[in-house]
């Protein structure tokens, strides 16, 4: 369909542009002072007009309300003659506010669901074309009002989405209140009964083209006295019976073109269009199982000069044949059309029919997703879609933008794509394509062009071609539209690109992060739930980053998380906020946001809340963003006070048969909040102990690196420890001490065993049942055990030793020694991990760790280096006691050194 008129205007409407101006600017707002240096009295109407064109219709509206001059320059028939409102909210009062502007209105495109009398209040009785998608609430009543209230209609465009409510009685009202009709396409009509076809025949004389597509009840007979008729389009449609179709079709007279894609025709139905129709150019016959199996794939190229395209024929060169001398040169269709068109009106309806039709049943398959198209995809599905791009018609481009973000998708909920159809679609020089779509003024484009980077995206390769081709400041840009639609697309596509590290700091330095967090303030979350959820998921993942962390900060978006995890109902958006707050305060030892984050009121409230969700989701990111706030002092308090201690026990315990990332997290939460002597106490008397223990048997490392570090923290108090006995968790430490492929997990066991077994605990303490409960007490002897599970961490501790390599060390004490004993016992997964003040005293990671600069500043405030160089030079301290102490103080000064 045309494009939303943005030439110069008539002559006469120019005569009137310059009366307007003649008349009106001296008395307008332009001839106030010069705005930035700019006098705006100087620009010729039709740069304004011109200006006019490349706003949508509300900000065309809102500019027309500044001044005299603007109204009615703003108010020009031919900056209305176009609408396209599927983006907005089109109601009644939408309408009657625009209705003075619409007079001469001709096209329109809308959004169906609650519109049709919309259509009606804008009084355009001039409209020649509506297109209509979400069509299933229109009724037969609706469009018979439409219908009669727009006698001009001359093309009538419903779906994709099917009319089931729509029948033969509005369409015998549409025959009889539109003889100018000349396109009517409808997508899952009820029925189109004899009567309704032959009102359209004798009333609608210059009815071109008709599409009854994926409907149940047609009339194929009656359709072959609609003698108008030059393209044909039943696609998708069922219950035809071919015998009689083939013989009555074929006598149409003007039919030039007919699609049958994705019915049961069979082999004899195509042959007898080929051979019986006069004047048939192409026969479009995509996805048609029964004829796919009964053809000879090799019998079907000759059609005495007709054209038949099928998912196994060449569609490019039989689309060229049309109108190209030399078909091995043209690899791209359309737009080889568009170059040389040579003013044939007739070929030149078919070849946008053919566009039209073929991109509405790739959109078809693509959605589909059925795994044997995908040799039809690889070999030349993904270059018709890249030629279809560039088609003249904005639906066409639009469609063709839908099919590619469709096709490529092989798993929604995983949200994977196959990597060979994003790669086909890379080398076609698609990213170009989209890009220039995604520029377009038109906002359907730039929606459709927007997911479809998105959906690529996923894709590595592609994401690097996006951000290389200037797709990240394109997208950054879109996301600031005041269409909804369009930021959310925008949203999505950096939340992919966002994904892994290499683009965020270019979403940042595109002002990406200001505009996802601007997002959140302007859309209300009542009616954006997926917008929301994209923002928040983009800036989650840039959170992960160090300095994107504090531009998402600076924009103000430890607010605007907080406030979405605190009213927002949608699980999507929650998620993403609590992931998004999770990685903001993973920096906590490089920058304030996990203090601030704290500080924010009703932070903490809320998480703690959101570990209750129904949704495991939500409670794993929660638990998580928990865990790392805990590691500041005052929100680890601060997190017991709003309950978070009882919050996250519960959560513990019943996550035993949840996944492991959840069951993780809140081992984690506990263990973040099991480092103060009061929480820590508190997650004893909660009953928080057991389901750590569970958690610490657990075969996943993660899982149970994470419960042992909690048990570690909890058995550092004596009433912890003698819980931890009681409730048979020596055998699971002793277990992971011995037999975890986590040396972390191993080290942490042994240190738990160690606190357990120090001599604080009677010889002998009851376990198993209470006393008041009906079954017997038992004691447990605590030397036998103690002495056995010691046995155990010695042999741990063991492990670490091997004397020739001590031995040599101690007698030079050389630098290069140390270093090779300081790898050997290195325990890698320590590096990840971060201590508080209270944790430093014992426990302490090597060089090389996240937060090892951290942990060494610790070290120095409490005085650690007098201690270790004491030890260091006393003469009765073993050989294993100077060379550790000679290691940790040889990173300290190396530490030391850097920071300084």
């Amino acid at each position: 369909m045309s494009a939303r008129v943005r030439q110069k205007c008539s002559h006469g409407e120019e005569k009137y542009q310059r009366n307007i101006s003649s008349k009106t600017l001296d008395s307008g707002c332009l001839n106030s002072a010069t705005v930035c240096g700019v006098d705006w009295t100087t620009l010729p109407d039709d740069t304004v007009i011109q200006l006019f064109s490349y706003l949508n219709y509300r900000d065309r509206a809102s500019l027309a309300s500044t001044c005299r001059t603007f109204r009615l320059l703003g108010s020009l028939p031919c900056l209305w003659g176009s609408l396209d409102l599927r983006s907005y909210k089109f109601d009644t009062a939408a309408a009657v506010s625009l209705s003075l502007r619409c007079k001469n209105l001709q096209r329109l495109k809308f959004h169906a669901a609650g519109s049709a009398d919309a259509i009606v209040s804008l009084q355009a009785r001039e409209l020649r074309e509506i297109s209509g998608d979400f069509c299933r609430d229109i009724t037969d009543a609706a469009l018979s009002v439409i219908a009669a209230r727009h006698e001009m209609l001359e093309s009538i465009h419903l779906g994709p989405d099917p009319c089931e409510r729509i029948s033969s009685d509005a369409i015998k009202a549409l025959a009889y209140c539109c003889p100018r009709l000349r396109r009517l396409w409808m997508s899952g009509v009820k029925e189109a009964n004899g009567d309704a076809i032959n009102a359209l025949a004798k009333h609608c004389r210059q009815l071109m083209e008709l599409g009854f597509v994926e409907s149940d009840n047609i009339d194929e007979v009656a359709l072959g006295n609609l003698s108008s008729l030059k393209f044909l389009s039943v696609a998708g449609t069922r219950n035809l019976k071919w015998g009689s179709v083939a013989q009555v079709w074929s006598r149409l007279p003007q039919l030039v073109g007919l699609d049958v894609s994705r019915t049961d025709v069979n082999l004899s139905s195509i042959t007898r269009f080929l051979s019986l129709s006069r004047n048939l150019k192409v026969l479009i016959a995509l996805n048609c199982p029964v004829f796919e199996v009964e053809v000879d794939r090799n019998t079907m190229h000759n059609n005495k000069g007709r054209i038949l395209l099928t998912l196994f024929s060449d569609i490019v060169k039989g689309v060229a044949s049309l109108f190209a001398d030399n078909l091995e040169s043209v690899t791209d269709v359309f737009q080889h059309w568009k170059e040389i068109r040579n003013g044939d009106k007739n070929l030149d309806e078919v070849v946008v029919w053919i566009e039209w039709a073929i991109s509405h049943s790739l959109l078809r398959i693509a959605e589909n997703n059925l795994k044997e198209f995908d040799d039809f995809w690889l070999t030349q599905g993904a270059a018709v879609l890249l030629s279809l791009l560039q088609s003249s018609q904005e639906e066409v481009q639009e469609r063709a933008a839908t099919a590619v973000a469709t096709f490529v998708v092989i798993d929604d909920e995983d949200v994977t794509v196959h990597c060979q159809r994003a790669e086909a679609i890379l080398c076609g020089d698609g990213i170009r394509m989209l890009l220039n779509l995604a520029r377009s003024c038109q906002e359907g484009l730039q929606s459709e062009a927007a997911k479809a980077i998105a959906n690529l995206s996923i894709d590595s390769k592609v994401a690097k071609a996006v951000a290389e081709s200037g797709g990240i400041d394109i997208l950054a840009n879109l996301a600031k539209s005041t269409n909804r639609l369009v930021a959310e697309e925008a949203a999505g596509g950096l939340w992919n690109l966002s994904v892994g590290d290499e683009h965020k700091g270019a979403i940042a330095e595109a002002g990406g992060v200001k505009a996802l967090v601007d997002l959140i303030f302007k859309w209300p979350p009542s009616s954006t739930d997926v917008l929301l959820e994209r923002a928040t998921g983009a800036l989650a993942n840039l959170g992960a980053d160090e300095k994107c962390s504090m531009e998402v900060a600076l924009a103000g978006g430890i607010h605007a998380l907080v406030m979405l995890a605190r009213t927002c109902k949608f699980e999507g958006v929650q998620e993403q906020a609590a992931r998004a707050l999770a990685n903001l305060a993973a920096h906590g030892d490089s920058n304030s946001n996990n203090a601030a984050i704290g500080q924010e009121a009703g932070a903490l409230e809320a998480l703690v809340q959101l570990t209750y969700s129904q949704n495991e989701g939500v409670r794993q990111e929660a638990a998580g963003a928990l865990w790392n706030l805990s590691f500041d002092d005052k929100n680890r308090e601060a997190i017991s006070a709003v309950g978070g201690v009882e919050a996250l026990v519960a959560l513990a315990q019943s996550s035993l048969d949840a996944s492991q990332g959840l069951q993780e997290r809140a081992a984690g939460a506990l263990w973040g909040l099991s480092v103060s002597e009061t929480n820590s106490t508190a997650i004893g008397r909660q009953g928080g102990i057991a389901p750590l223990i569970a958690l610490a048997s657990s075969d996943v490392e993660d899982v149970h690196e994470t419960a042992a570090g909690a048990l570690w923290n909890l058995a550092f108090y004596r009433d912890n420890a003698l819980r931890i006995i009681q409730d048979d968790g020596v055998q699971p430490l002793v277990h992971l001490c011995s037999s975890s492929n986590s040396k972390m997990a191993r080290f942490m066991a042994a240190l738990a065993l160690v606190y357990m077994f120090d001599g604080r605990i009677d010889s002998a303490v009851p376990v198993g049942p209470s006393p008041s409960s009906q079954g017997s007490s038992k004691t447990l002897n605590i030397d036998g055990v103690g002495r056995m599970a010691l046995k155990h961490v010695e042999e741990f501790v063991s492990s670490f030793y091997e004397p020739q390599t001590f031995n040599a060390a101690a007698a030079t004490l050389v630098p290069t020694a140390l270093a090779q004993i300081a790898e050997a016992i290195r325990i890698p997964e320590a590096g990840h991990l971060r201590c508080s003040g209270a944790e430093i005293d014992r426990y302490f990671t090597m060089p090389g760790g996240r937060h090892a600069m951290h942990h060494s500043c610790l070290l120095q405030k409490a005085g650690a280096a007098r201690v270790l160089r004491a030890t260091a030079a006393a003469s009765t301290a073993p050989i294993q006691a100077k060379i550790f102490t000679k290691i940790v103080l040889r990173n300290l000064e190396n530490h030391h050194e850097v920071s300084s």
